[in-house]
């Protein structure tokens, strides 16, 4: 993966200013700052959503063996 340096990032910065202009660039970082914001929050509960179903699945599975367990010693 390619890794952005200080300079790679000001040269950025300075051509960003240029092409949207010194007064909008404060409301461009703004909106992309909000964007980045909600897609770690979608990500985040996507993430918290798969936790949660492999640890309903991990609970089922256990009360199976301890059912089958059970069943086995009985017989």
């Amino acid at each position: 993966m390619p890794q952005i340096g200080w300079f790679e990032l000001l040269i950025i910065v300075i051509v960003a200013v240029l092409v949207i202009g010194p007064k909008d660039f404060p409301v461009v970082l703004r909106k992309i700052g909000n964007w980045v914001g909600s897609i770690k929050k979608y990500f985040s509960e996507v993430q918290n959503s798969v936790v949660e179903i492999t640890d309903i699945e991990e609970n089922k599975m256990e009360e199976f063996k301890k059912e089958k367990n059970k069943d086995e010693k009985k017989s």
